[in-house]
């Protein structure tokens, strides 16, 4: 995994905006008799291909050392969708079928002290805190629309996308190797977060976790075994938090929380640190989010994940103090930090010199090598593309500031 040895490396945490083609294609495509998994053509795979291709070339001349697929291989039929970093599993995962209920129609669920359990999408404390806000469609807090319908688990759970990622690999791999970029990462769902899927089938909450995580570690491998960096994007470390209601104590929130850790763990189990990045992030949609848990509560949990570099948001308006978290917290010997250094919540493109301070802030801390300028979280379906652009470019520019001031 390249580290900033000689200047800043950029990168971003995985969606990037699809092509207005790719949108129009996928929109097109007819489900297969299950009602949710895509049907796969060649004339679309061709299509895929040639737009991760462009993508990787379009990020290497904005200046981004460390590429990714822009999630090209994880569907999105309308040009906002916060759901597709997670939907996509729901092709590669044998076990799974549509259901009368789902996540989001679920009735609301109470959590007790030491009983701890999510409640509906819908039943977000968040949400409750500002229904007028959410329930307004022009009041900016827009979720836009999901490529696939969300099932249930019915059955046992099995990997069924080997050929997905496979095609997600090749895609990836081409165009790095046609660009000249020795490096590029594709991300993956981490069990936590595909167990928040509603559970007819296994006995306990934790057996169903560990069955995503027996399923979701062949995709791990594959990544890995193809030579590319793995980076597991896991809300559900953080972003569960919000879905507990009422509010949880710390104590029994961690010990929730616990179990995801140890079920990651176990999925990465003998896989190598070096290829491996994990992104934790508060959820991305655009509301208050007044009731995030504090990192610093959590900090801990997230460093015992066996990886070799952690993103995390710290751009936006509600986590940016959060920095000074590292002031206490010592960064493990041989691992990085990949800090949002623009975000996705604002239309507003940071100036690169406010780029260039906030590297600096993490470098004097945890050391300018072990940093990795980021975004907070995927651009892809939450701004507009070509506002997407702006921010990439304003990052590759303060990196560029922030590389003169720290190896001058």
């Amino acid at each position: 995994m390249l580290n900033s040895f000689d200047r800043i490396q950029t990168t971003h945490a995985g969606s990037l905006p699809r092509t207005r083609e790719l949108i129009a294609a996928n929109e097109a495509r007819e489900f297969e008799a299950d009602g949710f998994t895509f049907t796969r053509t060649p004339e679309f795979e061709e299509l895929e291909a040639a737009a991760v291709a462009d993508l990787v070339a379009r990020q290497k001349a904005i200046g981004i050392t460390v590429p990714g697929d822009g999630e090209y291989g994880k569907a999105m039929s309308s040009a906002v969708d916060y759901g597709a970093w997670w939907s996509y599993s729901f092709q590669r995962v044998a076990g799974l079928s549509l259901e009368g209920s789902n996540i989001f129609t679920a009735p609301p669920v109470r959590s007790t002290p030491g009983n701890v359990q999510l409640t509906s999408f819908t039943d977000r404390r968040d949400r409750n805190l500002f229904p007028e806000a959410y329930n307004d469609p022009t009041g900016g807090v827009e979720s836009g629309s999901i490529a696939t319908p969300f099932p249930s688990t019915t059955g046992p759970l099995k990997y069924v996308g080997q050929e997905a990622i496979a095609n997600d690999i090749a895609n990836l791999k081409n165009g790095l190797e046609a660009s000249g970029l020795s490096e590029g990462f594709i991300t993956a769902l981490s069990p936590g977060s595909g167990s928040r899927v509603i559970n007819e089938y296994y006995a306990t909450e934790e057996e169903h976790i560990w069955a995503w995580a027996d399923a979701l570690r062949e995709e791990y491998t594959a990544i890995i075994d193809a030579g590319l960096i793995l980076q597991i994007d896991d809300p559900s470390i953080a972003e569960n938090w919000d879905q507990i209601n009422p509010e949880p104590s710390i104590e029994d929130y961690r010990a929730f929380t616990r179990i995801r850790v140890e079920a990651l763990n176990y999925a990465l189990r003998d896989l190598p640190e070096d290829q491996i990045r994990f992104h934790l992030c508060w959820g991305s949609w655009h509301g208050p989010h007044t009731t995030d848990i504090e990192l610093k509560n959590i900090v801990d949990l997230m460093l015992e994940i066996n990886a070799g570099a952690y993103s995390f948001e710290a751009a936006n308006a509600r986590h940016e103090h959060e920095w000074r978290v590292w002031e206490d917290v010592k960064l493990p010997e041989g691992k990085l930090i990949l800090p949002g250094i623009v975000g996705h919540a604002t239309n507003v493109v940071e100036h690169p010199e406010l780029v260039a301070e906030r590297i600096g802030r993490f470098a004097g801390l945890v050391g300018r090598e072990n940093v990795l300028a980021s975004t907070d979280c995927g651009l892809g379906g939450r701004i507009h593309p070509q506002i997407a652009v702006a921010k990439l470019e304003s990052l590759a520019r303060g990196a560029e500031l922030a590389s003169d001031r720290l190896w001058k």
